[in-house]
């Protein structure tokens, strides 16, 4: 696994707090609004698509690195190649925002998408920029030394973030949102926003999936990657 821009106290799931763990279950049936994980490598665009999202659909953008700063449970590294690095704890994260996701209309935006639980999370859009020049130009401006650089190009390259939410979510979850221009980026909101509709119409006040949506097939939905 390469290094990334924050480093985490990984904690297995099952060791998770219990009462989250249970409360997930009722959540995903309360929950009116979706919670949607915006993941990827740096710099290719995740606060953008966030901001952009929260602002047209009116869901919530949960910045993580804003709640890590709030309640103060990240403590800064010592690796002078990255200005942004970050140790969090990750049980502590997920009992400052248990709430926020129970309530949903969460648009969660953080490098790693693998702590959130399941049952709390409806859509994983990880975004990408194969274009690893412009990639690197915009970390350069961001101040990352060349070996932090070079990590995390090799990150994106080797699609590491990817396969870590293939891994940790059903397939159906699990979108890739190419990032390279304004015009991918309109495009790829415009995409997640139909979804939010079609999510919201298929979802009743105490989140009972309604009957029209079943039998639905995979290509009349919005997220629909395969042909």
């Amino acid at each position: 696994m390469f290094p990334r821009t924050c480093t985490r106290l990984v904690t297995p799931l099952l060791h998770r707090p219990t009462h989250l763990r249970r409360l997930a279950t009722l959540s995903k049936m309360l929950r009116t609004s979706p919670n949607i994980i915006i993941t990827g490598s740096p710099a290719v665009g995740k606060t953008t698509h966030c901001e952009e999202l929260a602002r047209k659909t009116g869901l919530h953008h949960l910045s993580i690195n804003d709640v890590v700063k709030k309640h103060n449970i990240g403590e800064t590294s010592n690796d002078a190649e990255d200005p942004q690095v970050k140790i969090v704890d990750e049980d502590r994260l997920l009992d400052c925002i248990e709430d926020d996701l129970e309530e949903g209309g969460q648009i969660i935006d953080w490098h790693a998408c693998d702590l959130f639980p399941v049952s709390l999370i409806d859509l994983v859009c990880v975004v990408r920029c194969e274009d690893t020049m412009k990639l690197y130009d915009r970390m350069k401006a961001r101040g990352y030394g060349e070996r932090k650089l070079q990590e995390n190009l090799d990150c994106e390259i080797m699609q590491v973030l990817l396969e870590e939410a293939r891994e940790a979510y059903a397939p159906e979850m699990v979108v890739e949102l190419k990032s390279e221009d304004a015009d991918e980026v309109e495009s790829n909101v415009e995409r997640v926003e139909k979804w939010i509709e079609q999510w919201r119409k298929d979802h009743g006040k105490e989140g009972e999936v309604k009957a029209e949506s079943e039998g639905k097939k995979d290509e009349d939905d919005p997220m629909f990657l395969h042909g």
